[in-house]
């Protein structure tokens, strides 16, 4: 719920939303022989280094981002849950004791797994059609994910039990750039206001990141945008609360996406 409320009334933080493509995929550079050795070879996994350097990435985060992580929102494709469950652990080290994080607004909070929460989000999922999923069963009755199965290989006690799903569902085959742009934005705004108290951490896919870094980056405009793995956009917004109420104000990039693994090209017209 949105409303304006007196400054007297009022207290305010700022609201931290990361947007992060997976890390490697076992299908990136694979020889042909790999596509007749998996059961679902649309959905890779990670690779042994893309497991670390997801983990490495979650690491990297704790180390240096000065906030907490309070919620992990994943795709169901398993390099969006492998690369979410790694970096759950660098986020927090086990037997490494929770730090109390001095927020935004001067609160203290702890900083560890054991404050996080996990959602799966079909929102969140790959751009559905045959430029991004190029390798795809022909009938759709194939696709299909376990979400039970995907949650269970997390962590006990860190799965929330009672999710707010944006989309319940997969997109419709053969969906266009524009639709999967409006479904990350709708996914991402959705999410962010239901948990407006959280900082949020999407683990998606490619063009995702690439969506809302050319919505948010003016220096975006007039480039292509690139996402390495587990390269990410970092946004932040004000949050005046009171009670019950909040007002937002919009979003803006608080690091420069060049430092977090985006790549800008020039777009070159033939």
């Amino acid at each position: 719920m949105v409303s304006t409320v007196e400054p007297e009334q009022s207290t305010g933080h700022c609201q931290h939303v990361l947007v992060m493509r997976h890390s490697n995929r076992a299908d990136d550079g694979a020889d042909e022989s790999w596509w007749t050795r998996v059961s679902k070879p649309w959905d890779a996994p990670l690779t042994d280094a893309g497991r670390i350097k997801a983990l490495e990435a979650g690491k990297k985060l704790r180390a240096e981002l000065g906030f907490p992580i309070h919620r992990v929102v994943a795709s169901p494709f398993r390099r969006c849950i492998e690369t979410a469950r790694e970096l759950i652990a660098g986020l927090s080290t086990e037997g490494e004791e929770a730090l109390n994080v001095v927020l935004d607004d001067g609160d203290c909070t702890e900083s560890s797994a054991s404050g996080i929460k996990v959602c799966i989000e079909y929102g969140m999922c790959e751009v559905f059609n045959d430029v991004a999923l190029w390798y795809h069963p022909t009938d759709r009755d194939s696709w299909g994910f376990d979400i039970k199965e995907l949650e269970a290989s997390f962590p006990a006690g860190i799965v929330d039990l009672a999710p707010h799903r944006v989309f319940n569902e997969l997109p419709q085959w053969g969906e266009s750039e524009s639709r999967a742009t409006d479904r990350y934005l709708r996914t991402v705004h959705s999410l962010v206001d239901k948990y407006p108290q959280e900082n949020l951490l999407f683990v998606t896919h490619g063009d995702a990141v690439k969506y809302m870094v050319s919505t948010y980056w003016k220096q975006a405009t007039g480039y292509k945008i690139k996402a390495g793995y587990c390269g990410s956009v970092h946004l932040k917004r004000q949050i005046i609360r009171n009670g019950d109420l909040f007002t937002a104000r919009k979003f803006e990039i608080a690091k420069n996406p060049e430092e977090t693994g985006i790549k800008r090209e020039p777009i070159r017209y033939a």
